[in-house]
């Protein structure tokens, strides 16, 4: 390593401690700056997120979220219109805009109509979608900066970032909500999502003045056009990929997992704690423990993990500690437990599967990186959600059969283990033949 040659201590031990290179530092802290901009803002919000979903009716979730998938397939053809026509390096920066814009809209909303049930619920399924798009579109822009080998080591560290986000976010929410209000919290999101976009632009510069030593101009020079095609090549990328098709099957176990705790968390939440307030209190505590866990195994343990023992390891570990948190549930359904559960799973899932997951794309072609990824976490994760949010209400519905929701989560949760596996071995095999295009 090429801190190992310098004379200096401060390299050295960044580089033991952090497993980076010198020349790597400056993209570090950008990713960092990007995630950490981005979950600031977001996790401002998403308290009052949870509340409003809460508010409406623990009963009437899964409307919201096939509200949510009606939303994600209406953004689907208007990303991948600007995938086509943008160039590479222009793509995050001009979705952050619209962004910035859609955020500057809810927040007069919000100084005019501050209690208008309709632009509450709005909001809800629009800040569930605008999470997605954001958060795969920087991720997107990561897979296309750096190599595999990079990406096994880094991912980890700079998906820290979002972490630490997690951590500041629910905090200023928590400070700034009563001097300022919804509208303020909103308008300094707006604010926060433009400099991300500004530490998204440096990356794409950091690149260009340190090229790959085995990337071609030609190559290099292909950020900066369009990707061309239509707005809809991103599913059809999926539909003819088999590996494609792996991270999707994925995705919708992962979600519907998901979907099925956060179906628990809000009836044990809305049983435990009836009043609003004590309701959003607990969501931001459990949002600050997940963060700080998160943030210590991305750091130390995540790029470790996957250099020495590979990306499957990442993609399997919180699958099989998930199914059997559900048997746990099932035959101790009390909130006490769920917490446990469900700080494990969102931590795990930030610190271990989500940069495993990502790592994943820094070996398929520009067009997938962008438009198949973008599909797979948006129309994909969402509709996983609506149709596991549908089912889930379904079991419920059978008040007879107690624990059965648990237990057919816990066999998701098996599934999504295996499925994580095999992606993992095919991922080696790729990288074996040296797959690592645009």
């Amino acid at each position: 390593m090429a801190a190992a040659r310098s004379g200096h201590p401060l390299p050295r031990l960044a580089a033991r401690l952090f497993n980076i290179e010198p020349a790597e530092a400056p993209a570090v802290i950008a990713g960092l700056a990007l995630f950490f901009l981005l979950f600031t803002g977001y996790f401002m919000l998403r308290p009052v997120r949870e509340t409003m979903g809460v508010a409406g009716g623990v009963d009437n979730l899964q409307w919201l979220f096939t509200g949510t998938f009606v939303a994600t397939l209406a953004v689907l053809p208007l990303f991948g219109w600007l995938a086509s026509r943008v160039a590479r390096r222009r793509i995050l920066p001009a979705a952050y805009g619209f962004f910035v814009v859609n955020l500057l809209l809810f927040a007069g909303l919000f100084a005019v109509a501050p209690d208008h049930v309709g632009v509450a619920r709005t909001f809800y399924i629009w800040l569930s979608v605008f999470n997605l798009v954001v958060v795969s579109l920087a991720w997107s822009v990561l897979a296309d900066v750096f190599s595999i080998a990079q990406g096994k080591r880094l991912f980890g560290i700079i998906a820290g970032g979002a972490s630490l986000g997690g951590l500041v976010g629910p905090g200023l929410g928590t400070l700034l909500v009563v001097p300022v209000g919804h509208a303020g919290l909103v308008l300094l999101a707006a604010l926060l999502l433009a400099a991300s976009a500004v530490a998204g632009i440096w990356l794409y510069r950091w690149r260009d003045r340190h090229p790959l030593h085995d990337e071609a101009q030609p190559a290099r020079a292909e950020r900066g056009r369009a990707l061309g095609g239509n707005p809809f090549d991103g599913a059809l990328e999926v539909l003819r990929t088999p590996f494609l098709l792996g991270i999707a099957l994925f995705v919708v176990l992962l979600a519907s997992v998901s979907t099925f705790l956060y179906f628990e968390q809000a009836r044990l939440v809305a049983e435990t704690f009836p009043d609003p307030t004590r309701q959003t209190q607990v969501f931001g505590l459990i949002d600050t423990v997940v963060q700080f866990l998160a943030i210590l195994t991305q750091v130390f343990v995540t790029g470790r993990l996957a250099q020495r023992l590979g990306i499957g390891v990442l993609l399997t570990a919180v699958p099989v500690l998930i199914a059997a948190g559900f048997l746990w549930l099932a035959l101790s359904p009390v909130f006490s437990v769920f917490v446990v559960i469900m700080v494990a799973r969102r931590a795990g899932e930030y610190a271990l599967v989500r940069p495993g997951r990502e790592m994943l794309y820094t070996s398929v072609p520009p067009e997938q990186k962008y438009k198949a990824k973008n599909f797979i976490d948006t129309v994909v994760y969402r509709g996983g959600d609506a149709v596991s949010g549908w089912l889930k209400r379904g079991l419920d519905l059978l008040g007879e059969l107690p624990g059965l929701a648990m237990f057919i989560g816990a066999g998701i949760a098996l599934a999504w283990a295996a499925t994580g596996l095999l992606l993992g071995r095919a991922e080696r095999r790729r990288e074996a033949r040296g797959e690592r295009i645009g």
